[in-house]
Order: C-alpha cells, then sequence, then structure tokens
C-alpha cells in the first residue's frame, strides 16, 4: 500500500490570545498596577482563565492507495511458476481530508510552572502540548478505482479498511509534521502579552516546554475524537 501526505493547510489560532489577556489599555492599566506587588498568582489566575489554549491547526490531505493482483502460482514440470492474470489486477485511491489541532491545557497551571530569578527574569513552564484530529473525512466523489474484468469489486467492507489505514498513517506522521513545535511558538505570542502586563520586560521572558519532545513522547500526545 502506498501512502502520500501533503500538508495544504498552516496556521496559527492567535485569536485565543486576545481572549485571555484583554484589550490594550486594560494592559497597561494592570501593568502599572501590578508594580512593586507578588505577581505570581494574579499571573496564575491570568494565565488559568486560557483555559485549553488551541494555538495551532494543520489541515492534511491524504491519498491512500491500495492495488492487487491475482496470480498464477505452483510448479509445472518442475518449474516455479508465477504468472499474473490477465485483468486481474484491482486498483484504488481514496482522498482523506483531516484536520490536526494542536493546544495547551492550563487548568493543573500553578506555581511550578514558573521560575523566577533575581535579576527579573522569569520563565514559564508551559504543560505538555496535546494534538487532537478533530475530524476526517473521505471525499467520496473522487474516489478512483481500477477493476480487472475477472475481478470483483471493491466491497465496503473493504473499503473502510483501506479508509481506516489512512486515517492511522495520518496519527502516525504527527511527530514529523512539526506542529508540536508550532504550538510551542503559537502558545509563546499568546502568553508573552499577558506577563508583561505583570510588568516583565519581553527580553526577560521565556516561555519554554519542561524537555524537548522525542517523536515517541509527542505520540502519547495525540487523542483522536470519535466519529469522523
Amino acid at each position: 500500500m502506498a501512502k502520500t501526505v501533503k500538508t495544504i493547510l498552516l496556521s496559527a489560532l492567535m485569536a485565543i490570545a486576545a481572549g485571555c489577556t484583554g484589550s490594550d489599555g486594560e494592559g497597561q492599566q494592570e501593568q502599572a498596577a501590578y508594580q512593586g506587588i507578588d505577581t505570581v498568582p494574579m499571573l496564575i489566575t491570568q494565565i488559568k482563565k486560557c483555559s485549553r489554549l488551541y494555538t495551532t491547526e494543520m489541515k492534511v490531505h491524504k491519498i491512500v492507495t491500495h492495488d492487487d493482483v491475482v496470480k498464477l502460482q505452483g510448479k509445472l514440470l518442475k518449474q516455479n511458476i508465477d504468472i499474473k492474470l490477465p485483468m486481474g489486477e484491482r486498483k484504488v485511491a481514496i482522498p482523506i481530508d483531516a484536520t490536526l489541532k494542536a493546544y495547551i491545557d492550563f487548568s493543573d497551571f500553578s506555581e511550578r510552572n514558573i521560575e523566577r530569578t533575581a535579576d527579573g527574569k522569569i520563565t514559564i513552564l508551559l504543560p505538555d502540548p496535546r494534538v487532537e484530529l478533530t475530524s476526517s473525512k473521505v471525499n467520496q466523489q473522487e474516489i478512483r478505482s481500477f477493476v480487472g474484468m475477472v475481478r470483483s469489486r471493491f466491497s465496503d467492507e473493504e473499503l473502510t479498511r483501506y479508509e481506516q489505514q489512512g486515517r492511522e498513517a495520518i496519527i502516525q506522521s504527527i511527530p514529523r509534521l512539526g506542529i508540536v513545535d508550532m504550538a510551542k511558538a503559537s502558545a509563546a505570542h499568546a502568553l508573552v502579552p499577558i506577563i508583561r502586563q505583570m510588568g516583565y520586560r519581553e527580553e526577560d521572558i521565556t516561555v519554554a516546554y519542561r524537555k524537548d519532545f522525542k517523536s515517541f513522547d509527542i505520540t502519547r500526545f495525540i487523542e483522536v475524537r470519535s466519529g469522523k
């Protein structure tokens, strides 16, 4: 079975940041009010308002292909034979469109996620990212198949099985698509304005994950919504 993954659209969903931070005028007033007090509890409260912060969305188009042939195999006059039967081939190509979304859940965000130094620098350790396969759909109008004269058509059960294999292949490809790295960058863009409201300079702010994730780690963050 041949598989091809193609990324169609990649975008950061930065509108969420406005819902977490409020307007610029409010931010300037809050920044002045926070000077000289312990801002950590307030910062935690502001960040937890983001709750589940969806940072990145990716559209993936995949074409699942399958082909098989009927062969005549065995021995004839002590010679091995392996012959394709004429018109005994079947092929099918199934296009699948899927949507992936990366988010960070701040519901358990606490002081453990904040590190400060004496020189006024602050580091926000993000909770582990999550990636959802939120939807997948087969474009029925664009399914293409070829069936030889001596073969039967693909059954609904076979097509369903190939479609499921395509979805599983998309999930397996997630660690290679870079969506987690983009989720981290988008989260930083969303959180830095909140932290600046607490009186920190942008150059003193670091937003990071607790570790650099490998492919094995990322597979543990993947969620699949039920249904298609």
